[in-house]
């Protein structure tokens, strides 16, 4: 099917969920006695909307779109079915091959995604393999050596396998596009077309998301097939059970000493905190364990090991905060989390949503709470609009110069809660642009490319992720007055030229004379020096 005629099979869908199927039993759904055993000793015995929705219209390899929150069980949603089809089929993979691929924007999310997948293959044949940047490249050549029946990657460390020649797609049968907001958000659509060409036409896709800008709009009409589509949840909206207040603060300081006050408040909580960059995150933790706190971080300069090793003392309750860049933002799903503080702001809105979607999970309440600088009053007011709700005002008044989103009637006066809220669509600025990232390879917390020119590596998005204090610095000048920046740009000219030995903003002059014609011999003799300089350096 060509690109186009793919995009009007997409548009004249009708974008309304499945109607009929009711939230009943797993074994209704058509899913094997097996299977349901595996779920009922892990405590599953009800499917989630998305599951109750998605399950049949995957059994029957129909392509599909789900659009859904995390923490609305979306892995469940793909994974059941999936793996029956694969089990009916009775197909083994051929060494370094494989018969289903999930991709994923983090490690965290991966890893995830694969422990889920473990629990649902018991007592069957199927493998689970995940690959992922930050982990030895050689056991996972090794692993992939013998051949997986699901292969769940992210798709920098993918790509690398690929080019390595350790893996093919050629006998796959399933794409799996999990979070693809965010693997767009992060760069990686030039991945996603390069990895999708390398699986075979005649497969069943995918795609699920937790926001529908028109970048997935135009995705899904070049991957998909004539794709059904199931939404159990408005984009751009909160759980219902999450309550949103906001601190208005003059600075660091101020949030400083609300959050350790809050914190105080809550002794049996446990809690996230965001904040925008990598030494930012480290320098909170850092604090917050000195005046006492069981505290630790997770961020692009941290190991997978040492990610690995926060999150699980996290998990078992040995440390109550966690300090994370937006690295953590769609990965962690931990029961238990009562509170999600905006330490910072994300850049873009519909980060916000899935921050504080770490919490009130599996319809538990939840608190979260946002400290909001005077340059970050627009922040502020993007994130309301996404939301078409106006934040619960906890201390603090918002500047004057900046006007807030109005609020639907029916959102206003109700106690921060996003009930009843009709997001809207945001189109979204990609998550890293100057904000934070949570890719592998591609973005990051300032998305900015590395200083020094080198090969890529597998996993250098973590890297690239995390904030840079240059960034913070600029977008501080950018709310300086005329004066105060004339006064910076005559600094850093003076500056400039005492170290060329020049007066400041004086023009450098040059004592050889006009450059020599194009395709003059002089020219020919530049371009031979300038050769002979790069091979030396």
């Amino acid at each position: 099917m060509t690109r186009n005629r793919r995009k009007r099979c997409f548009r004249s869908l009708s974008f309304g969920a499945p109607k009929g199927i009711p939230l009943t039993d797993f074994t209704s759904l058509g899913l094997s006695e097996q299977m349901v055993a595996n779920l009922t000793l892990e405590g599953f015995t009800k499917p989630t909307p998305i599951q109750a929705e998605a399950i049949p219209l995957v059994m029957a390899g129909h392509d599909l779109i789900g659009l859904a929150q995390t923490g609305t069980g979306k892995t469940a949603a793909f994974g059941l079915p999936m793996i029956e089809r694969m089990l009916a089929d009775g197909k083994r993979a051929d060494p370094r091959n494989v018969r289903a691929l999930i991709l994923a924007p983090t490690r965290e999310l991966v890893n995830q995604i694969a422990a889920n997948l473990k629990v649902f293959v018991k007592k069957s044949p199927l493998r689970i393999g995940l690959v992922v940047g930050g982990a030895s490249i050689n056991k996972q050549t090794q692993q992939l050596e013998r051949g997986v029946e699901i292969l769940v990657a992210t798709p920098g460390r993918l790509l690398d396998l690929l080019n390595r020649k350790a893996v093919t797609l050629t006998t796959a049968r399933y794409l799996v596009l999990d979070e693809a907001d965010q693997m767009l958000d992060l760069g990686f659509i030039h991945d996603l077309r390069k990895i999708s060409k390398l699986v075979p036409k005649n497969r069943q896709t995918l795609l699920f998301s937790a926001t529908m800008p028109k970048a997935i709009a135009d995705l899904a009409g070049d991957y998909l097939t004539d794709p059904k589509r199931v939404e159990v949840a408005t984009a751009g909206k909160a759980a219902d059970k999450i309550e949103q207040f906001v601190h208005f603060v003059n600075g660091k300081d101020g949030k400083v000493t609300l959050l350790k006050q809050s914190l105080t408040a809550n002794p049996d909580g446990r809690a996230i905190v965001f904040s925008r960059t990598k030494h930012g995150a480290e320098k909170l933790m850092k604090h917050l364990e000195s005046v006492g706190y069981s505290a630790a971080s997770i961020h692009g300069n941290k190991s997978q090991g040492q990610r690995e090793r926060a999150l699980k003392s996290f998990r078992d309750g040995e440390i109550k905060v966690l300090v994370a860049t937006d690295v953590a933002a769609r990965g962690i799903d931990i029961p238990g989390i009562t509170h999600v503080y905006n330490y910072d702001l994300p850049e873009v809105a519909e980060a916000y949503v899935h921050r504080i979607g770490r919490t009130a999970r599996a319809g538990r309440d939840g608190i979260a709470i946002a400290f909001c600088a005077p340059d970050e009053a627009r922040l502020l007011r993007d994130i309301e609009k996404l939301m078409g709700m106006t934040i619960t005002v906890a201390s603090g008044e918002a500047p004057a110069h900046i006007s807030r989103a109005p609020a639907p009637r029916n959102a206003r006066g109700n106690g921060g809660r996003g009930s009843n809220n009709e997001g809207r669509n945001g189109q979204g600025r990609g998550e890293n642009r100057g904000g934070q990232g949570r890719g592998e390879n591609r973005g990051g917390e300032n998305n900015r490319p590395a200083r020094v020119a080198q090969a890529p590596s597998p996993f250098a998005g973590d890297d690239l992720l995390a904030g840079d204090d240059n960034a913070q610095r600029r977008e501080h000048r950018k709310g300086q007055g005329p004066a105060a920046q004339a006064a910076h740009q005559a600094a850093l000219a003076k500056r400039n030229g005492n170290r060329n030995g020049r007066p400041g903003g004086a023009p450098r002059t040059s004592s050889r004379g006009p450059r020599p014609a194009a395709g003059s011999p002089g020219a020919q003799a530049a371009q031979r020096r300038e050769g002979s300089r790069r091979e030396e350096a």
